[in-house]
């Protein structure tokens, strides 16, 4: 099964442990700091995978009492977030708040507080945590993220119209090199390859594969080939549609054929059997 522990967050993919849960159903979930209230996306179902072993485990359906811990660490992590803004603000430090991670053990001298911020360098926090502690009574924990990070944590809508990928099913980030967007025959322009954390999209990693696969049976730019439609020569491929765009020698317009209606010219045929 799936769940996300902020609405339209990122999916967590959990092991049923044998709980009956529908979509929509709140659920309690362990994780490194403790069982916490997460709700179900996608139903439980069988899978072929062997790596399920590893996911953490359902630990059943959430309690009022559950619930209502849950809304309480909420609003409190609303209310940290705007007294971080307060007192940054009022030290004049070049920081941004990302995000607020509020860990509350059942014991006032345990609560911890996890400020996620980004700054364009090293910053001396040292007297907001004193003051951050004094005002939320609580352990203060100032973590600086990355870009990618950030954008992770925030969220948003991609130039395809979808949401991120790193906010949604991405689990981890991989290097990306402008290599694979020449090999994706992508422009050079940093404003069409590039996210919204201003690195290179990370699309860009797991879609090479299939462009490899592709460009490794399609015939290459400036072959002759034959279609259903006669003979041509290739002025552009189309890797998402898997088709191949052929300039026909009769009439000279451009056609679109599915690779598998194309094949080569006899005579470059006869001569790879010579």
């Amino acid at each position: 099964m799936a769940v996300t522990f902020e609405r339209y967050g990122q999916l967590h993919y959990v092991d049923p442990a044998g709980h009956r849960v529908a979509v929509g159903d709140w659920v309690m979930v362990a994780t490194d700091e403790g069982p916490e209230v997460a709700q179900c996306v996608w139903a439980p179902e069988r899978s072929p995978r062997a790596d399920w072993g590893s996911l953490p485990a359902c630990l059943g359906p959430a309690t009022e009492k559950d619930l209502a811990r849950d809304r309480a660490n909420r609003r409190f992590r609303a209310e940290a977030r705007i007294v971080a803004h307060r007192l940054i603000r009022r030290h004049e430090l070049p920081m941004k708040v990302i995000g607020i991670d509020y860990l509350d053990r059942s014991d006032d001298y345990d609560r911890l507080v996890v400020v996620y911020f980004t700054a364009p360098h090293r910053v001396d926090f040292r007297q907001l945590v004193r003051d951050l502690a004094k005002t939320l009574q609580a352990r203060i924990d100032l973590r600086q993220i990355g870009d990618r990070d950030a954008t992770r944590i925030t969220g948003g809508i991609g130039q395809c119209g979808r949401e991120l990928c790193c906010a949604t099913h991405l689990t981890r980030f991989e290097p990306i090199a402008v290599r694979l967007a020449k090999d994706q025959d992508l422009p050079a322009n940093p404003m069409r390859i590039q996210g919204a954390c201003g690195r290179l999209m990370c699309c860009l990693k797991y879609e090479h594969p299939l462009y490899q696969e592709f460009l490794r049976s399609a015939p290459k730019v400036g072959s002759r080939v034959r279609t259903p439609d006669g003979d041509g020569k290739v002025v552009g491929l189309s890797v998402p549609s898997e088709s191949v765009v052929v300039r026909m020698d009769a009439t000279g317009e451009v056609s679109r054929c599915p690779q598998a209606d194309v094949c080569p010219a006899r005579k470059a045929y006869e001569g790879r059997r010579d």
